[in-house]
């Protein structure tokens, strides 16, 4: 057995590099989509889809834990697989299933608070103290959970999402350096004009950012924290860990990549972010 991680192409590796650093001795598997990556720009519907067909293929390959190591996915995807397709799968497999998502714990990162906290609401006007900008893809900034659960915990913060089309298509594709740079400044000055000043915080929204983060914490004032979903979630999935003990996520150590595209090595861009030549299995 061992734990999935899923996501429409490369970006969820950024994850995945943390979660086999924090459990070196679990089992994982790792699935890109890439057949139909990216995911921002498709609608509802088909993010539901092709998302349990991706878990899906991952429980057949032995996981017990999915991680959707995909903002759009998450964002889009993981309520109603979690209510309605899940207890089902549970029931097919006959062994502990579950999928879970990268946005609690990354808003548990930029709040500081639990998943479980609302803001009690005392009707009075609260200024926004804080202002965090959120770079995303369109389907995540149109869903507007950041704003919505941010909102819910913590009303001295104000949220505003910057939409990045194309650019996880560009890391996907391993673009330049020259040209990621152009459009993630772009990006960085679009949300400066609509705030109207520089966000205190950023999050990065899309695990295809974090290979270029270096680029975003360029773009953006000296200093400006930049809340990381790789350490977000595999801090969040170490609690999930203490509480649920039954899952067989095997103890040998075993890493395997997939990808409904091309198999093969991957980019230059990948390959130097992952440290190493990497190669994906068709599935």
């Amino acid at each position: 057995m061992a734990i999935g991680v899923f996501d429409s192409g490369v970006g969820g590796l950024t994850v995945h590099r943390e979660l086999t650093q924090r459990f070196p001795d679990r089992n994982f598997i790792y699935l890109a989509d890439q057949a139909n990556a990216p995911y921002g720009g498709r609608n509802g519907e088909d993010i539901v889809n092709l998302t349990q067909a991706g878990c899906e293929r991952l429980f057949e390959a032995g996981a017990s834990l999915i991680i959707l190591a995909c903002n759009t996915a998450s964002a889009i995807a993981l309520r109603r697989l979690q209510q309605t397709w899940v207890p089902a799968a549970r029931a097919r497999h006959g062994r502990p299933l579950n999928v879970l998502g990268i946005i609690v714990p990354t808003i548990e990162a930029a709040t500081g608070l639990p998943w479980t906290y609302e803001a009690e609401r005392l009707g009075e006007k609260i200024e926004a103290i804080d202002v965090t900008g959120v770079f995303c893809t369109a389907a995540t900034a149109m869903s507007r959970v950041y704003e919505i659960e941010i909102d819910k915990r913590r009303e001295d913060l104000a949220v505003f999402s910057e939409p990045c089309p194309g650019l996880a298509g560009l890391i996907e594709l391993g673009a330049p350096a020259e040209e990621l740079k152009v459009v993630v400044n772009d990006h960085v000055d679009a949300l400066r004009r609509r705030i109207g000043r520089q966000p205190d915080k950023a999050i990065l929204g899309c695990t295809h950012y974090e290979i270029v983060a270096d680029m975003f914490a360029a773009a953006l004032p000296p200093g400006t924290p930049l809340i990381h979903q790789p350490t977000a979630v595999a801090d969040a999935l170490e609690r999930y860990f203490a509480r649920h003990p039954d899952y067989d996520l095997g103890q040998a150590g075993r890493r395997e990549f997939l990808t409904t595209g091309k198999p093969g090595a991957q980019s230059g861009l990948v390959a130097r972010f992952w440290g190493a030549p990497l190669t994906f299995n068709p599935t």
